[in-house]
């Protein structure tokens, strides 16, 4: 289906059902705001046409992280499967720690430190990657920031003056590191496998999505669950980055956050156990795939 939205993008998404009151046009994902000349504006549409007749629709999620979503779709499907989180029903391999950060979060308070990892394949723009740089900085708060090339874009000086503040890596083993205690903010671009990666560890975020689901995943985040924030105007900023390090890291409604993502947390555990919903859901496709 697609979105013909007339006015403002602020506008609420109530014709949806199942979404909140708080979802707007500006956070759907691009191509279903209506511009059906474009290849996947109509690869979109060719799914949604499709999708109702399919036997069976498997996804990466649990049934308790929104059960009214959930209850709505199995009402279109003959089969709507939550058989995830996948990094709980999955095997995992083990994952090298071969830039020390480990060693370097157990030097840390508990919740005190900011992740900062936007995936494999997003860069910041230069600006961006500048101004989150300064609110770091500005903050005080510990980071560890898994960036894969950033002397050009950071400011002069940056990496001297926060050596004993903060630690650059190309990469870090995400979920160790979420699951640290020392942690206490997720910087993230709000792909889905990081927000799940986020709400199982119990760590709120800061969300600066880019395209695709991420700003409805975003959205979701703070405006439903309440387990994250967005950045003022959308992009980072020195103020507005340090405002959000400052509500997640050190503020009561940061607490709270955490809370609740603790919730999902325990939820997601349960989801995946012997007679967990997942594990159910999981069991009914191997029935669907081998009859």
């Amino acid at each position: 289906m697609f979105f013909l939205i007339a006015g403002s993008e602020d506008q609420t998404l109530e014709i949806i059902p199942g979404f909140s009151s708080s979802m707007r046009a500006v956070d759907l994902p691009e191509g279903v705001i209506i511009n059906i000349s474009t290849p996947f504006s109509m690869m979109l549409h060719n799914m949604g046409l499709m999708l109702p007749h399919a036997t069976a629709v498997a996804i990466n999620s649990y049934e308790e992280i929104d059960l009214d979503i959930v209850n709505i779709l199995k009402q279109r499907f003959h089969e709507f499967l939550n058989i995830g989180p996948f990094l709980l029903t999955c095997p995992q391999t083990i994952c090298s720690d071969e830039h020390g950060c480990l060693e370097w979060l157990d030097k840390h308070k508990t919740d005190s430190v900011a992740y900062i990892s936007f995936g494999s394949v997003i860069t910041l723009p230069p600006p961006e990657q500048a101004a989150l740089a300064e609110a770091l900085e500005a903050s005080g708060f510990p980071f560890l920031w898994s960036l894969r090339s950033f002397e050009e874009s950071l400011p002069k000086g940056f990496i001297e003056r926060t050596r004993t503040q903060g630690k650059i890596v190309p990469w870090a083993p995400q979920m160790l590191v979420l699951g640290h205690r020392s942690v206490g903010v997720f910087v993230t671009h709000c792909g889905w496998n990081s927000v799940l990666e986020s709400v199982i560890a119990g760590v709120p975020m800061i969300c600066r999505p880019f395209f695709g689901d991420q700003r409805l995943n975003m959205r979701t985040v703070e405006a439903s669950w309440g387990v994250g924030v967005g950045l003022e105007g959308g992009v980072f900023t020195k103020d507005g980055m340090v405002k959000a390090l400052e509500q997640t890291l050190s503020s009561e409604q940061g607490k709270e956050m955490r809370e609740k993502a603790e919730a999902f947390n325990k939820s997601a555990l349960e989801a995946v156990a012997r007679d967990g919903s997942s594990t159910k859901d999981f069991n009914t496709l191997v029935k669907l795939v081998t009859s």
